[in-house]
């Protein structure tokens, strides 16, 4: 038998629990709509950075930045065009001002019709193709781990961030984020619990599966354990996985940022990497060893097939090549 809704007046007040107003309500329903409109953290700082420029620029030239016309913005982007600056680049700058109106709760300048006549024009004429991340070869990237000395306790450390960030098809913020409380061990390898990436906001459940492989020396969950062994030696068992070294190859209490994590990388495999490469090299050579989309997807969290195909650097005309099934 159902509850009387009218007998719910006659509940003692603590029961009720405190009555809140409609206002209190409103201010938490706008913070929410906040929180979800700004975005990653690493979106937060480059916009930041973006809004900025323009901001100053507007000041430069007696013009409001807030909100701003579309002359306005249209005359900073034909400056930032004719200083060089990349289409992404542009385009980058065009959401942050986008984001800034939109959180004021004001129309956007962006949606004009003839602004975004005058982006496609910039586009045509400059070209939109971004610099990607170079993907490396296996072979390759075996050979640079066998010259790392892991008998030092950072050779030790940067073995198993590169083939964690392989295996993983890791962010480089994802990557510098990992806590050891993230990892759990069984007998098939290691689970990497993600709280937050680019792809998951909200902060729900999303892990990442590593596995043994049958080459010690390329072992990624045989490299993990091997760093919280040392880890352990120096009584850490909680906090950042991957930290820095004080001189001395002293250990230190700082994690590793996503600008030393790139640094570590072009370190380890060469300046013409970056630590996105260990993400394109993971589509690239699973894509060779053929690997579907919906497999791949299952590790980097893309969402669509059509990231995969941009993430796949196929750059040898021999690779992946169709002739080679036309069996003659």
């Amino acid at each position: 038998m159902s509850p009387d809704p009218t007998s719910l007046s006659v509940l003692p007040a603590h029961e009720l629990g405190a009555v809140r107003s409609i206002d209190d309500y409103a201010e938490s329903a706008a913070r929410y709509v906040t929180t979800g409109q700004r975005g990653a953290a690493n979106t937060q700082r480059a916009y930041a950075g973006d809004w900025l420029r323009f901001t100053t620029w507007c000041q430069h030239h007696g013009r409001p930045s807030l909100p701003a016309d579309v002359a306005t913005l249209a005359a900073f982007v034909t400056s930032l065009a004719d200083a060089g600056k990349k289409v992404a680049t542009i385009q980058r700058h065009c959401a942050a001002i986008s984001k800034a109106h939109q959180l004021a709760r004001m129309p956007t300048p962006t949606d004009d019709r003839q602004f975004k006549e005058l982006l496609e024009g910039i586009s045509r004429e400059k070209g939109v193709r971004q610099k990607q991340a170079p993907a490396f070869t296996l072979a390759y990237f075996k050979r640079m781990l066998l010259s790392i000395d892991t008998a030092r306790p950072d050779g030790v450390r940067d073995r198993a961030l590169l083939l964690l960030g392989l295996a993983g098809a890791f962010r480089r913020d994802e990557l510098a984020s990992i806590d050891i409380e993230h990892l759990r061990f069984d007998e098939d390898g290691l689970v990497v619990e993600l709280p937050h990436s680019k792809t998951n906001q909200k902060g729900e459940a999303e892990e990442k599966a590593i596995f043994f492989a049958p080459d010690r020396r390329s072992c990624p969950v045989r490299a993990v354990k091997d760093w919280l062994d040392y880890l352990q030696q120096q009584g850490r068992t909680q906090g950042p996985l991957f930290v820095s070294f004080h001189k001395g190859q002293r250990l230190s209490r700082r994690r590793l940022s996503t600008f030393s994590l790139n640094e570590l990388v072009q370190l380890r495999l060469g300046k013409q990497y970056t630590a996105h490469s260990l993400r394109a090299s993971f589509v690239t050579i699973a894509k060779l060893n053929g690997a579907d989309d919906a497999e791949v997807m299952n590790q980097t969290k893309h969402k669509t097939t059509a990231m995969i195909r941009r993430y796949t650097r196929l750059d040898n005309i021999r690779q992946h090549n169709a002739a080679h099934k036309l069996g003659l």
